[in-house]
């Protein structure tokens, strides 16, 4: 009676990883658990590259200049009503300056222009 006391007190005892009487191999703890798999550490987002703010003066302006002058420049016979050395003429008028102007090159600055105006001007009512 007295061996079985004894085996079943060894019994719990061994239930913990430790065996205090070192007759049979410790218990191994099982592996853990993943619940989602490990991710690398979160890289901070490239910043947001803003295309460059086209300027009227210096890069629309001198298209213009080019193919719209005398008429639409100071002096002309077309300047009075639609004066193009002003922005407000052009963002008016949008795409129907595109008259004379053939470039590819001139026409897509002045588009991005144009959009560009759109986006900071409050719409219209």
């Amino acid at each position: 009676m007295r061996i079985r006391t004894l085996a079943l007190a060894l019994t719990f005892a061994c239930g913990a990883n430790s065996c205090v009487h070192r007759t049979h191999a410790p218990i191994a703890a099982p592996p853990p658990v993943l619940d989602a798999p490990v991710q690398a550490a979160a890289t901070p987002a490239p910043p947001v590259q803003t295309a460059p703010r086209i300027d009227f003066a210096t890069q629309v302006k001198p298209i213009l200049e080019s193919r719209c002058q005398p008429c639409h420049f100071n002096g002309g016979i077309m300047y009075e009503r639609l004066p193009f050395d002003r922005p407000e003429t052009i963002n008016t008028l949008g795409t129907k300056v595109f008259g004379r102007i053939k470039d590819e090159n001139e026409l897509a600055l002045i588009r991005d222009y144009l959009s560009q105006q759109s986006e900071t001007s409050p719409p219209r009512s």
